[in-house]
């Protein structure tokens, strides 16, 4: 699969999802919609599991040595939730949401127009300020593969339906949004690729990972990790395994 499938696979289940969504409403059971979550979930850890395992990659023991890529993930995840939190990340992103919504919503002429762009703007925030967003756009785009997309698209797919049911083909509107934000990052992570030596590639796959095993357990309704506020983890992986293989 090229870079950038996963992308298109979003798009395509965001417009399938808003066309099923104004035809058949809310004929899709909660209880449907729950399980179909719940499964995701469950396969959302798996893909986070198969990602970590890059902390054995090859290339990173050899760079950093045998017991040091735990530890160097261990450090991401700490300095990145530090100042991830500190910056406040996760809030940050949700209060831009809300400003974003009131200042494209406000002074609308008719109800018609209001309800298509309250629905653009609910969905295009929903389906592109998240952290599977980034996380599966950088991993396209590094050459991991496409997994955590098509993940987002098929969660994106069932929303799309419940959005579209109440806001109409504004929702359909947002795979615009979606196009633009997940495809620049994706060229953002294929041009951090090209540069990356594989030791640091293997690191950033792994502390994002374990980002995923957040995203999951959220899904399942487990745990409410802040995984926003991590996400800087994902610059100090390299960062940290250039400093152990400068110390060695």
């Amino acid at each position: 699969m090229f870079r950038g499938f996963g992308t298109v696979v979003n798009v395509a289940t965001v417009l399938l999802g808003s066309g099923l969504g104004v035809v058949i409403g809310h004929r899709l059971p909660q209880r449907t919609r729950d399980v179909v979550t719940d499964a995701l979930g469950l396969v959302t850890l798996l893909v986070a599991a198969l990602s970590a395992f890059a902390v054995t990659d090859a290339a990173l023991g050899d760079a950093v040595g045998d017991s040091a890529p735990v530890l160097i993930v261990l450090g991401s995840l700490l300095l990145g939730g530090i100042s991830g939190s500190l910056l406040r990340i996760e809030q940050r992103l949700e209060g831009f949401g809300g400003w974003l919504q009131g200042r494209l919503t406000r002074g609308t002429e008719s109800a018609e127009r209001r309800r298509f762009i309250e629905g653009f703007v609910a969905a295009s925030l929903l389906f592109c300020i998240g952290p599977l967003t980034v996380l599966g756009s950088l991993s396209d785009g590094l050459g991991n593969g496409s997994d955590q997309l098509v993940l987002k698209a098929v969660l994106d797919g069932f929303a799309s339906i419940a959005f579209a049911a109440s806001f109409g083909w504004g929702v359909a509107a947002s795979a615009v949004v979606v196009l633009l934000v997940q495809g620049t990052l994706t060229l953002l992570g294929a041009a951090v690729g090209s540069f990356l030596p594989d030791a640091h590639l293997a690191a950033v796959t792994a502390t994002g990972g374990l980002l995923l095993v957040g995203v999951g357990l959220r899904l399942l309704q487990i745990k409410h990790v802040p995984v926003g506020d991590l996400l800087p983890a994902l610059l100090m992986a390299p960062v940290l395994t250039q400093i152990v293989i400068l110390l060695r």
